[in-house]
């Protein structure tokens, strides 16, 4: 994976995009997460962690998770079973991610139109 690589091997450019859309785009890969079943918190770090393969601060997530409430993207999840919060996307949240990557691709095939693979 390409933010596995030596810092000393690339441009510091890279590093600033690996940076900016990984961990400064967090709340893609939380919603991404959330549209297989509902997670708690912390579980979503981890499978942050495990499935994109970088690990995002533990009070970014929940300040993310937070936001994300706000924003009516995703809600808690009442269950009476388990003392932990659940959170499941909701429609506006699925909506969020198809506008998200609609975005992303038509931004990707603009910028590297002459850049081959």
């Amino acid at each position: 994976m390409l933010g596995e690589e030596s810092s000393r091997d690339r441009p510091k450019a890279i590093g600033r995009l690996v940076d900016k859309m990984t961990k400064e785009m967090l709340w893609i890969y939380i919603l991404r997460l959330l549209q297989e079943r509902p997670h708690y918190g912390y579980e979503l770090k981890a499978l942050v962690s495990k499935r994109f393969g970088f690990s995002p601060a533990t009070v970014s997530g929940y300040a993310i998770i937070y936001r994300l409430v706000k924003d009516g993207l995703i809600q808690e999840q009442r269950n009476t079973e388990s003392p932990r919060k659940y959170y499941e996307i909701t429609q506006r949240g699925r909506e969020a991610m198809r506008e998200a990557k609609a975005f992303l691709l038509d931004t990707l095939n603009k910028v590297f139109d002459l850049t081959e693979v």
